[in-house]
């Protein structure tokens, strides 16, 4: 796997994948940006999210539940001195399905965060990762 990322100008920087897609990272204004893009660190975020949904994604789908839509919201703290490194990192999963089974969820989910998730195994070596679940039946449409 490899990125290359070339700098553009004040704090911003265009980031391209050994897949061939584009993504431009920026600052804030006070730190010489001009907010055009995702800070670096929530790129690391989006990266553990989605990692750990297309995970389970992937085990329900495999289990044939009856995933209609899934959303992960990731919300970290990060600390207080330099390196500012995640500290605490919550997952909040959100599926709607017709008849999701609980159980079968609850072990997709631990399969992603103990198993196969890279990124969240990966940053839970460094920060403390929590995670819980939502489940709604889908309405009709």
């Amino acid at each position: 796997m490899k990125t290359v990322i070339k700098w553009v100008d004040g704090a911003m920087f265009v980031g391209e994948t050994g897949s061939g897609h584009a993504v431009v990272m920026d600052g804030a204004p006070d730190g010489g940006g001009r907010n055009l893009g995702s800070r670096p660190m929530e790129m690391l975020l989006l990266g553990m999210g989605g990692c750990t949904g297309y995970d389970v994604v992937s085990i329900l789908r495999k289990a044939r539940q009856p995933l209609e839509r899934c959303e992960v919201t990731v919300e970290a703290q990060r600390a207080e001195e330099i390196p500012k490194v995640f500290t605490h990192i919550h997952v909040h999963y959100r599926l709607v399905g017709r008849g999701l089974d609980r159980a079968t969820v609850e072990r997709a989910i631990h399969l992603s965060t103990e198993k196969y998730c890279s990124a969240t195994i990966m940053l839970g070596r460094v920060a403390e990762v929590s995670h819980d679940y939502e489940i709604s039946d889908a309405t009709a449409p």
